[in-house]
Parts: C-alpha cells; sequence; structure tokens
C-alpha cells in the first residue's frame, strides 16, 4: 500500500486520496493531481516505451510499454480510468481484472494489458 512507498509525499498524497474515496469524499483536487502524475511517472519508469497511451483525465496522459512508436492520431493501445481508479490500480486497493471486468478501467489494442507493471507503489 502507500504507506510502503520510499517516497513520504506520494504516500502521503495516496493516502489522502484514498481515504477521502472510501468516505465518499472527493480529494483536494491538487493532492489527487500530484498523486496521478507521480503514479504515472513511476509507471513510464517501469514501462518504458510509446505502444500504450494510459490517460487519466483530466490530469495527465503518458505513452508506456515497448512496442510500436505511436507518432500521430488515436494510438494502437489505450488505457483510460478515472483518477480514483487509477490511484486504486497504482496502490494495489484494486486489481487489473477486476477494474476492467466492473468497466471502470477501459482498455483497447495489444499490450494494453497493464497488470504485470501494477500496484506501483
Amino acid at each position: 500500500m502507500a504507506r510502503d512507498h520510499a517516497d513520504p509525499a506520494l504516500a502521503q498524497q495516496l493516502e489522502s486520496c484514498l481515504t477521502a474515496y472510501d468516505m465518499d469524499r472527493t480529494p483536494d483536487p491538487a493532492i489527487e493531481r500530484a498523486a496521478v502524475k507521480a503514479t504515472l511517472d513511476l509507471l513510464t519508469a517501469k514501462a518504458p516505451g510509446k505502444s500504450v497511451e494510459v490517460r487519466i483525465p483530466p490530469y495527465a496522459a503518458v505513452q508506456v510499454v515497448e512496442g510500436v512508436r505511436h507518432r500521430r492520431g488515436t494510438p494502437p493501445a489505450v488505457v483510460e480510468a478515472d483518477a480514483a481508479t487509477w490511484l486504486r490500480l497504482a496502490s494495489g486497493a484494486l486489481g487489473w481484472a477486476d477494474a476492467v471486468a466492473s468497466g471502470r478501467v477501459r482498455a483497447s489494442g495489444e499490450r494494453s494489458d497493464l497488470s504485470g507493471y501494477l500496484p506501483l507503489v
């Protein structure tokens, strides 16, 4: 879980967001944004490449996973989720298969299965 991560700022951000989600509250948008960006940075480091675009609107999108490089237009593989789902995935509070099966994650295209890279913290 978040409290085991080496970056205390990220651990605190994740804890704040996950607690808010668990209480059906909206976390501070600045904290949520920082946590999303930090976890996407971790994913980029763990799965370098340009074949899958991971979108967490409205905060960020990154390209990851080795393979065919995406240059313009719609990428061949896309993963999209809201911030709450993404941060739960990144922290291990939600499993990839459950998130996809429930429709909380939309994943399409080759290499879009990120289960091998999650959780990140």
